[in-house]
C-alpha cells in the first residue's frame, strides 16, 4: 500500500510541474490574479462535482475544526500566483525545483519541532544532506 502512496504522491508532483508551465503562459496571456482565480474555480467546479456525487461533504464537521487549519486556503493562491510569476522568468525547473527547496526545508522544520500537529523526527545528517543536494540541483540547473 505504502507504494502505491508514493506513485500517487509522485504523479500529483508530475502534475504540479505540468500546472506550472501551464500557469507560466496564461498568467502571461490574462493576467497573474486572473490565471489563477481560473485555475481555482475549474478546480473548485471540479472538485464540487466530485463530492456531490462521489463523497459526502461534511462541511458542519469542517467549520467546527479550529479555524487556523482553514489557513492553507490562503497559502494555495499565493503558492500559485508565485508559480504564474516565476516560471516564464526562470522556467519550470528552476521554478519546481525552488519550490522543492522551500517544500524540504520547511517540512525538516515542521518535523524537527513536531508542529502542526506532526510527530517530532530530528534533522539527521541525512535529512541535512538531503537538503544540501537539492540546493546542489538549483545551482547546478541555474
Amino acid at each position: 500500500m505504502q507504494i502505491v502512496v508514493y506513485l500517487l504522491v509522485l504523479a500529483a508532483g508530475m502534475g504540479l510541474s505540468v500546472e506550472a508551465g501551464l500557469l507560466g503562459p496564461l498568467g502571461e496571456l490574462a493576467g497573474h490574479f486572473s490565471a489563477t482565480l481560473a485555475i481555482f474555480m475549474i478546480g473548485s467546479i471540479l472538485l464540487s462535482l466530485i463530492m456531490i456525487f462521489f463523497a459526502k461533504p461534511n462541511l458542519p464537521e469542517l467549520f467546527k475544526q479550529p479555524k487556523w487549519l482553514l489557513t492553507g486556503g490562503v497559502l494555495g493562491p499565493i503558492y500559485v500566483v508565485f508559480l504564474t510569476i516565476a516560471t516564464p522568468i526562470i522556467g519550470v525547473g528552476m521554478t519546481m525545483t525552488s519550490v522543492l527547496l522551500g517544500q524540504i526545508g520547511m517540512s525538516l522544520v515542521i518535523d524537527h519541532y513536531g508542529l502542526l500537529g506532526s510527530e517530532k523526527r530530528g534533522i539527521d545528517p541525512y535529512r541535512a544532506l538531503a537538503l544540501v543536494m537539492i540546493l546542489a540541483a538549483l545551482w547546478l540547473l541555474s
